[in-house]
């Protein structure tokens, strides 16, 4: 792909390449796009794929919590554009990078739990307004825990997701409006390159410890499904679905995709821990004194119950006697006593935390998704390029070769 530059410095491709485009590259071009919640894992991907599928996009706005929009900018650079993950992007662009971002991107500070997104500036206001052509929400919030309990909800998480899907439903009007809801998110699998992932994440927090000795037992049922799906997937089908949809912006149905693993390439907890075993066994951690870290088939605990009253037999009634002892020598153990507690009371969290996952005996209803693949092939959309088929993946080798290595590459 040339980039050619007109006198004003804009940045363009010739009207020859945009015919050369894929499809939706080419919808793409001219559009302005407002993304919330851009400094997350799925926004940070989404924002990536936009700009290396189309540079000639109008405008990307993004709503970044912060001060004001020099802050919302420094968080832009620091937070987004000069992470791994637009490593290519930055490579292609060469010294043009910067005035890529700096003509396509525009940072705004702003809040969506505050009226008018938190944007203090009026004129910005109806200037966004007047541009904006889609709006990709991929913000959220996690408070009322007592609350996502009371409600039947096993966690924060969902409940919020829940209550936003509720809110856009009733006050949505005549505007369309396209529902994506993911499974558990993991590591890119192919785009813009395979592994890359931020931080330690879902189901990740029990491969790290794991992995590094930490943890030898949990609590999950053999034949459960962990419905996992890479990042990369899941952009690809958030923007085939705005392609497809912005034809119908005139309709103002509700369209909800499912994009996960769990009906069409199933992986079970068995084999994911089978497969971690394998990687930790043939690439064992070497810790910061520089011991190897040997591993051994995890127990897994296929009733809660018996789990908690191992924990409890094994840890928690220790600690407690540890804790008299503690206390009647003056507290002369108390580092110890407190590192202790943080680890128990973390294991006991991340077991009643995944428990409605590791449990799971569902199945998510994909046939949304698979009309918008058949929708796909039909309008030419390249489906390599959008691949967001889970039945492509070999879930050993994908485990194995790219998301472990990249979780350890990329662990914060």
């Amino acid at each position: 792909m040339k980039v050619r530059s007109r006198e004003n410095d804009e940045i363009f491709i010739s009207q020859n390449q945009d015919m050369e485009m894929d499809h939706v590259a080419r919808f793409l071009r001219g559009k302005t796009v407002l993304i919330t919640g851009a400094t997350g894992f799925l926004a940070k991907v989404f924002v990536e794929k936009i700009l290396r599928l189309q540079p000639n996009v109008k405008k990307l706005y993004l709503l970044l919590r912060a001060s004001d929009d020099k802050s919302a900018t420094q968080r832009l650079h620091d937070e987004i554009t000069s992470t791994e993950l637009f490593r290519v992007l930055r490579d292609n662009w060469s010294w043009r990078f910067d005035n890529l971002i700096s003509s396509k991107v525009i940072a705004v500070a702003g809040d969506i739990s505050f009226e008018n997104l938190g944007i203090a500036d009026s004129k910005l206001r109806e200037k966004m307004w007047s541009e904006i052509e889609i709006l990709v929400n991929v913000a959220g919030t996690t408070d009322f825990n007592e609350r996502a309990k009371l409600n039947g909800w096993p966690n924060t998480y969902v409940f919020t997701k829940a209550m936003g899907e509720m809110l856009l439903g009733k006050f949505k009007g005549d505007l369309p409006l396209v529902i994506i809801r993911p499974t558990m998110i993991t590591s890119t699998f192919k785009q813009p390159f395979p592994g890359w992932i931020e931080g330690v994440r879902t189901v990740d927090r029990i491969v790290v410890n794991y992995g590094k000795g930490k943890l030898s037992f949990f609590l999950g049922d053999f034949n459960s499904t962990l419905d996992v799906i890479p990042v990369d997937m899941v952009v690809n089908a958030m923007v085939v679905a705005m392609e497809v949809h912005y034809a119908d912006r005139q309709c103002s149905r509700e369209t909800i995709y499912h994009i996960s693993s769990s009906s069409r390439n199933p992986m079970k907890v068995s084999d994911f821990r089978k497969f971690m075993r394998c990687y930790f066994t043939e690439n064992p951690w070497v810790d910061t004194n520089g011991n190897v870290v040997k591993v051994g088939e995890a127990t897994l605990f296929t009733a809660p119950g018996r789990f908690f009253l191992y924990m409890h037999l094994k840890y928690v009634l220790p600690l407690k006697v540890f804790c008299l002892i503690n206390i009647l020598c003056c507290q002369r153990f108390k580092k110890t006593y407190t590192n202790l507690d943080r680890k128990i009371k973390y294991i006991l969290r991340l077991a009643e935390f995944y428990r409605p996952y590791t449990f799971f005996t569902g199945i998510f209803d994909d046939r949304n998704l698979e009309k918008l693949q058949r929708v796909a092939e039909d309008r030419g959309i390249d489906v390599t390029e959008f691949n967001f088929d889970s039945k492509s993946i070999d879930w050993e080798d994908y485990i194995m070769n790219i998301h472990i290595p990249g979780l350890f590459q990329h662990e914060k």
